[in-house]
């Protein structure tokens, strides 16, 4: 696969599996051991690749002998190349030991589109599988941000059981944000929001009330997600990010926000109406922009993030907000709708990348990729003779987003939700960006 940049190709090793491919002689046609790609793409050597499947083929590799005062930084800096690449070329992990002598395969030189910013929003289930999710995605990651605490009519916040994202990700220089919504059992609560944007005494309260938790559980800084406000309130809304920042600036956090997207400044309507861009883009270090749910779960089929449709918004928004303030969201799953759809029906279950791939080949359909909203689907028909139609995410649909944040200069990404494995969106983000980190090395 060629992409343009500055000048100069830049060879990116994703594979499109074909009839009759297996892992073995995929590897020899592109000069790899068959581990590298297995490893990669954590894959079951036992189980057959899907016919459309993309899987991400490491770069061709050298041998290196470790000499005395070399490091895994020292060695990285001498081939251009990034330490997590040679840690996952070589099965190692961030603590691993190198000594004189030691023979490494160092890939082939990285491919960078720059440095960029990354958050990754989480829902607290176990610490087992807590710890698992923040270790596996730690280098990848700025921030973490366990969702969510939502406030109460008096500026309260509600509890959260965020200890171990918090330990885990600071341990492996992930900075915490702590998220704030306003939501209730009423999902996102219009009535909440508007009582509380008419009420200073909740909104001090608030203020009062997220700076006392941040310095506790050690929070870097919050992203604020009000949604489904009255657009009557969008002024309110702004007024009250102010407050929040001149509080929260001299205590040195950043304070993000979450947005609905939007192609234009929408000034109706609760989803859209009372997110002003170009106020958020003055007044907070950085937006998200949730630029997915295209397709949802209630809705007809159809990609999460066609790339058509986020590049509207990306087209808009870099208008009226710096581009290097804007986050843009990326999801890390899909959904699979049973067909026909019917509004108010049955609602679409959602599917990692991994599941999607194992269902396609459960059920013997191939994956099929739509070039307009650069994403993968298919069709397949179950046990009960339903038919079905599954769209989701794979290397080839986020390396089509992450060429947009090139494009347009973007912060970084913001990705919903850190849940299921999705091996391949690490491998092509590690290959494309730096990762900045905001938490010193010790």
């Amino acid at each position: 696969m060629v992409v343009y940049k500055k000048g100069a190709y830049i060879y990116l090793n994703i594979y499109v599996v074909r009839p009759g491919d297996s892992i073995w002689p995929i590897a020899r046609r592109f000069g790899v051991y068959p581990d590298s790609i297995i490893k990669a793409n954590s894959l079951n050597p036992r189980e057959s690749l899907v016919v459309g499947q993309s899987i991400v083929i490491p770069s061709r590799e050298r041998a290196y002998r470790v000499k005395a005062g070399d490091s895994l930084w020292s060695i990285a800096q001498k081939f251009g190349v990034s330490v997590n690449s040679i840690l996952n070329l070589n099965n190692m992990s961030s603590s691993s030991a190198i000594y004189p002598g030691m023979i490494l395969r160092i890939p082939e030189k990285s491919k960078n589109y720059g440095t960029i910013e990354t958050n990754g929003f989480i829902q607290p289930s176990t610490d087992e599988n807590e710890t698992r999710i923040v270790i596996n995605a730690a280098p990848y990651l700025t921030y973490i941000t366990p969702f969510s605490h939502h406030i109460t009519a008096e500026g309260g916040l509600t509890p959260l059981r965020d200890e171990t994202i918090i330990t885990v990700g600071k341990n492996n220089r992930v900075a915490p944000l702590l998220s704030v919504t306003n939501l209730s059992e009423k999902n996102f609560d219009t009535e909440l929001i508007r009582n509380f944007l008419n009420n200073e005494k909740a909104q001090n309260n608030l203020i009062n009330n997220m700076i006392d938790m941040m310095r506790k559980k050690g929070y870097y800084g919050t992203i604020i997600d009000f949604e489904r406000i009255p657009p009557e309130d969008r002024t309110k809304y702004n007024r009250f990010l102010e407050k929040l920042v001149a509080r929260l600036h001299p205590l040195g956090y950043v304070v993000g926000t979450a947005l609905a997207p939007k192609t234009y400044d929408v000034k109706a309507g609760a989803w859209h109406g009372a997110h002003d861009y170009s106020a958020h883009g003055r007044i907070v270090d950085f937006v998200i922009i949730m630029t997915y749910e295209w397709g949802w779960s209630g809705g007809p089929p159809m990609a999460v993030a066609p790339i058509n449709e986020v590049r509207k918004v990306i087209n808009y928004a870099v208008t009226v907000i710096p581009p290097k303030k804007i986050m843009m969201g990326m999801p890390l799953y899909g959904y699979d709708w049973t067909l026909p759809y019917t509004p108010r029906g049955e609602f679409a279950e959602s599917v990692g990348n991994r599941e999607a791939v194992d269902r396609a080949r459960r059920y013997g359909v191939a994956i099929r990729y739509d070039e307009k909203a650069q994403s993968p689907y298919y069709n397949y028909i179950d046990e009960e003779r339903r038919q079905h139609i599954v769209w989701f995410e794979d290397a080839r649909s986020v390396e089509a987003k992450y060429k947009l944040v090139s494009e347009y200069g973007l912060r970084g990404v913001s990705y919903w939700v850190l849940a299921k494995p999705f091996p391949e969106n690490w491998q092509v983000l590690d290959n494309m960006f730096n990762i900045e980190k905001v938490i010193p090395a010790q």
